[in-house]
């Protein structure tokens, strides 16, 4: 079998309930309804943390974040980042003669040390972190004190406070160039939207054809969508390509369900904050039209993508994602490849999931978008309550005690703070740098784009 090229497109935020093909009735999204249509939607696909910087460090490494030591939020100048020694998706595949491309957001650490360009990709375009972690207007607020934010080219910053408004399309044309230019060898594309983490900066096109921000920014992320799809065909790429989109974490959107049915939204460990949306198309090779509703992780797509590029399946170091290929290809008896799955939030382990039935440990008091959580005995079976809202605990004892050791499991592995334990069995640290320093710093001589940003909004 040819290796196939890879697109990666991860969105920023996007809820399980976003698109129209997983039933959104906000938001109008024809290109990747269609793409949906033409391949595999999985509808129980977790990411590996409900919070950006965990969850990419997962999706490239495919360990969970406590095996890493990438636990939580990265902020501008932190002296952490992804350890040199961690394998990433760009990694392997370069070793298997593709060329690769990041464009966007990265968020494993801005010091030259942990920039994408020392993990396997060939360039960097893009943010290093979230796009509300530059200079914005919000009084009172120390992060208003952030430097300006950097967009980089590789490894230097080529413009501070950027337009965000005609920066994905800028990242489109920059995906757009890449293609082009490595038709004719195997190449890894990791499109990285900015969308639809706020503050929404969206192009005057878009916000004319929606009924609010956020519905704008989806839109967009649709068109680019469009136009990637578009260009592989005209360069006879389609066939030749495995396009995957997906997302980081829930939506924490004030604007309707974006996360759908499910309860909970970005940064807790409700099914809305870990369950997101996830497409995959490769024409001839998966199944056209198809559904998948058995247990996948983002951090599956490292050894999927790995083996689909001829690897033999063995690393380095112990990751956590398993090969699924036999689910994206239906074939016959195929079933998640996962025994369980452990619900973290930073260095504490709020809830494990094992067939149908998840057990919480911990969670918010409340349906609230507060991230304050109290001890709680809650077991659901979500395959009759997707929403979470039939407490079980009572029972089923004999759900309970299976789901609370594969917890002690989980917690001797990776540790859980509440517990007592700050760290695990199998748990690798992150990268560190002595005298970390910021990408950029605030001149108020510069001649910035913006100097500030006039939204309040924070993500």
């Amino acid at each position: 079998m040819k290796p196939p090229n890879m697109v990666l497109i991860n969105c920023d935020d996007l809820g399980y309930g976003d698109l129209g093909c997983y039933g959104s009735p906000m938001q109008a999204t024809p290109h990747l309804d269609r793409l949906a249509g033409q391949g595999m939607r999985l509808t129980d696909f977790h990411v590996g943390s409900p919070v950006c910087s965990a969850s990419r460090a997962a999706l490239m490494t495919g360990c969970y974040p406590q095996r890493i030591g990438m636990p939580g939020v990265l902020f501008p100048g932190q002296d952490t980042g992804l350890h040199p020694a961690e394998e990433t998706i760009a990694t392997r595949l370069k070793r298997r003669g593709y060329a690769t491309q990041i464009v966007g957001k990265w968020h494993c650490g801005d010091q030259p040390e942990f920039l994408p360009t020392r993990f396997g990709f060939d360039h960097y375009y893009g943010l290093p972190y979230s796009n509300d972690m530059g200079r914005q207007a919000r009084p009172g607020d120390k992060r208003t004190a952030w430097p300006p934010l950097p967009l980089l080219r590789d490894e230097d910053v080529i413009q501070q406070q950027p337009d965000q408004a005609s920066l994905t399309e800028r990242y489109l044309e920059e995906s757009v160039r890449f293609i082009r230019a490595h038709r004719e060898q195997p190449f890894f594309l990791y499109l990285a939207h900015m969308y639809v983490h706020l503050p929404l900066y969206v192009p005057e096109r878009f916000l004319r054809e929606a009924p609010h921000p956020y519905a704008a920014a989806v839109a967009c992320i649709d068109w680019v969508a469009g136009v990637i799809m578009r260009e592989l065909r005209k360069l006879g790429l389609e066939e030749d390509t495995l396009l995957i989109f997906t997302s980081d974490n829930g939506s924490r959107c004030d604007y309707g369900k974006s996360n759908g049915p499910l309860r909970g939204y970005k940064g807790t460990t409700w099914e809305g904050g870990q369950r997101v949306p996830c497409i995959l198309r490769w024409p001839g090779r998966i199944p056209a039209g198809r559904v998948c509703h058995e247990l996948t992780t983002a951090m599956d797509l490292l050894p999927t993508l790995d083996r689909l590029a001829g690897g033999d399946g063995t690393f380095a170091q112990p990751i956590d994602g398993k090969d699924i290929a036999a689910l994206l290809f239906a074939k016959e008896g195929a079933a998640s490849p996962h025994e369980g799955f452990a619900c973290y939030r930073n260095d504490t382990l709020h809830a494990v999931r094992k067939g149908d039935w998840k057990l919480h440990f911990l969670a918010s008091p409340s349906d609230e978008k507060r991230w304050e959580v109290a001890p709680v005995k809650l077991l659901y079976n979500l395959a009759e309550d997707l929403g979470e809202r039939q407490n079980l605990y009572d029972r089923h004892p004999d759900h309970v005690a299976e789901l609370t050791a594969l917890a002690d499991a989980y917690r001797r592995a990776f540790g859980d703070k509440a517990a007592g334990l700050d760290t695990g069995r199998d748990c690798r640290p992150p990268g560190r740098v002595e005298n970390p320093l910021p990408l950029t710093v605030f001149d108020r001589h510069y001649p910035y784009y913006m100097a500030e940003y006039d939204l309040t909004d924070c993500g």
